[in-house]
């Protein structure tokens, strides 16, 4: 251990991590994936190109970002000299957090420039950090929604006005760009700004006793600690995770002193809107806003990881379970509510107005790959591969042009236009929106990928997803290069080829054992292979050699799948799966009026299942059909009768991956059908 190191554990402020799983970089990972590679090239030459369109307010029919406006109006306010073609006192244009777009869009740049060098996107982020930069004040505070609007109200409304949340995506992105390309000038100006958030806040005498109001600033803090190993960052990390929710609350105090308004004064939540009515050890039902809470439970479980709190572990623990036995759908959704973008309450899974934002399932992403590094849990990996082929790629069009926010488990057109209580439910998605977090959220964590699929702990390497890539690793002092080939989620085979300098290494290589899987054959060199199991991984131990070769078949059946009695809205209804997707009815494959349609089970199979590789549909699926049943109308358009057996009708319903609905017809969609 380093004398840094010692020093930071003999504070407090650290530990050890040697005995946490810590994840392989970015960089030593180039994915090959037949699933995933289509996915991050359209970021690569759609997605982050017709943002930067958006960002600049040059998509034709799309709501205005004003984010790249916004920046140009500050650095002139800034720097006189400047002329950008805009009149200085043209005024802020957007969401108080409009800024926060810009850095996601840099994020998600950086990510794909580590794994496809490209000069062009590099300028192109380059010239805007210069733009960024220009626009910071002499004491180092940069957000253009007080810079424009006037400075002398910074700081005064940290509960609604996001300049805490602004800094921490734009920390991120830096450190981002730092890892990616070496360019330190976008990194040491938001180094400047956490100088002056610190003068400013913290619980020292004469300092704001304050937090963020949207969390994700603490968990960015971390992630630049990890590079400038700098203690205070670290500090100020904790100060907001050990701060939240303290009495007397800071959040009410700031309201009365400075006139605020508190949106959330009538609601049953108030103060746990923001996950601030009490500390955050106290904290063990997952309430409030969905995306603020994920992304401070990700921040919860990073210092809990760094210092070692098994008081803070617990709390990450129960509101992991919470979550994700009692207040998650079956896509990896989560936030049932659109009153708040809100959890509301368990088993609480309302199919048609859902929220289910696409941020919330990313930050959901987050919380369980920060979990994974506190200790290696299949369920943590099972929840992570959920949330990323279902609840989160169904945000985004396959052209990677169009977007949702709210991800629904069902859909009838007219009912989302004509009953307001539907109205946030969209039946098609979006080219853009006023409120634009998700689709540059999209981007940033599909271009990082790599970075989800392996991690090494002690002596041992796991493999968490199934993602074809080539991986790099230090193990048992040798630079170890494993090789994952597959044609998962389609296809149940898995190839892992090792290398390994020299005449071998002698570690353990764990590899997940899906919870949707209920048997699989391992074969090590062609022979049955041993290994044991514990915590949702098999673990092989041995001496490796270059040439050594794993092949892995999982069990992939079709699954029905019904949800707990408590579950109001799914009661005598099925959901199906198979391998991690889960998948959904749409009108152009079955017709309208889905909810008629019946699974028809025979000891709990269906008539004539069948499975296809279908390669010219949705850019290639494995489809599933079968023999089902679907109510026939009534003889009269009588409103009520006595009660009579029902009239059935043999039906052939097709499926599809529920990611993958709503691109070609618009139209009715369900996920759950009747039994």
């Amino acid at each position: 251990m380093g004398i840094l190191k010692r020093r930071l554990v003999k504070a407090g402020l650290t530990m050890d991590n040697s005995q946490f799983t810590m994840p392989v970089s970015l960089g030593n990972v180039e994915i090959s994936d037949k699933f995933w590679s289509p996915f991050m090239e359209r970021v690569r030459t759609e997605v982050i190109p017709y943002q930067w369109q958006a960002l600049n307010d040059k998509v034709e029919g799309a709501e205005p970002s004003f984010c790249i406006r916004n920046f140009k109006v500050a650095a002139m306010m800034t720097h006189p000299e400047l002329d950008y073609g805009f009149d200085k006192a043209i005024g802020f244009g957007g969401m108080v957090f409009q800024d926060s777009d810009l850095a996601k869009w840099i994020e998600a740049a950086a990510y794909s420039l580590v794994w496809r060098p490209d000069p062009v996107l590099e300028k192109e982020t380059d010239d805007t950090i210069d733009i960024i930069c220009s626009a910071q004040q002499p004491d180092g505070y940069l957000d253009t929604y007080y810079i424009i609007k006037g400075l002398d109200k910074r700081f005064s409304n940290l509960k609604d006005n996001h300049e805490l949340y602004c800094l921490g995506h734009f920390t991120e992105a830096a450190v981002a760009y730092f890892e990616a390309t070496g360019k330190r000038k976008m990194m040491d100006a938001f180094i400047r700004y956490i100088d002056c958030v610190d003068r400013h806040i913290g619980k020292e005498e004469g300092k704001l006793h304050g937090y963020p109001g949207h969390e994700i600033l603490e968990l960015a803090l971390v992630r630049l600690y990890d590079v400038t190993k700098d203690e205070k960052h670290l500090k100020l990390a904790r100060y907001f995770i050990d701060q939240r929710g303290q009495s007397p609350l800071y959040f009410e105090e700031e309201t009365k002193r400075n006139g605020n308004e508190f949106y959330w004064k009538d609601s049953y939540v108030k103060y746990q809107y923001y996950q601030a009515g009490k500390p955050v050890r106290d904290q063990h039902i997952a309430e409030g806003h969905a995306v603020r809470a994920v992304y401070l439970y990700s921040g919860m479980a990073d210092i809990a990881r760094l210092t070692g709190d098994d008081t803070l572990i617990k709390s990450c623990s129960d509101l992991w379970e919470n979550i994700t036995q009692k207040q998650m759908y079956i896509t990896g959704g989560i936030g049932q509510s659109a009153y708040g973008e809100a959890f509301s309450y368990d088993y609480d899974l309302p199919n048609d107005t859902v929220y289910a934002e696409t941020c919330a399932s990313i930050g959901l992403a987050f919380f369980a790959r920060r979990m994974l590094s506190i200790a290696p849990k299949g369920s943590f990996a099972d929840v992570l591969e959920t949330a990323l082929y279902n609840g989160i790629i169904s945000g985004m069009s396959l052209d990677g042009k169009s977007f949702f926010y709210v991800n629904p488990l069902e859909v009838i057109p007219e009912a989302n236009e004509k009953d307001r209580i539907r109205r946030h439910v969209k039946g098609v998605r979006q080219k853009w929106f006023a409120c634009a977090c998700c689709p540059p959220n999209l981007a940033r964590i599909i271009s990082s990928l790599g970075s989800y699929i392996y991690s090494v702990k002690d002596n041992a390497l796991y493999t968490h997803l199934f993602i074809g890539s080539t991986a790099k690793a230090q193990l048992s002092g040798k630079e170890v290069t494993v090789k994952l080939e597959t044609s998962y989620p389609w296809e149940e085979k898995v190839r892992v080829d090792f290398q390994v300098p020299g005449e071998g290494a002698k570690f353990d290589y764990a590899f997940r054992l899906p919870g949707w899987c209920r048997s699989c054959s391992v074969e090590l060199n062609g022979a049955k292979a041993d290994y044991k199991k514990a915590d949702g991984y098999a673990i092989i131990s041995r001496e490796w050699k270059s040439g050594d070769s794993l092949s892995i078949v999982f069990d992939m059946p079709v699954n029905f799948v019904e949800a707990n009695p408590k579950v109001r809205e799914n009661s005598g209804k099925l959901a199906i799966t198979r391998g991690p997707v889960v998948y959904c009815l749409e009108e152009v494959d079955n017709g309208k009026e889905l909810f008629k349609i019946h699974a028809d089970l025979e000891n709990g199979k269906p008539h004539n299942l069948k499975t296809a590789w279908e390669k010219d549909l949705l850019s290639g699926i494995v489809t599933l059909s079968f023999t089902g049943k679907k109510e026939k109308d009534w003889p009269s358009d009588a409103l009520y009768r006595p009660v009579a057996p029902a009239a059935l009708e043999d039906k052939l319903i097709k499926c599809i991956p529920y990611y993958a609905w709503t691109n070609r017809n618009p139209g009715e969609m369900t996920v759950w059908m009747n039994k």
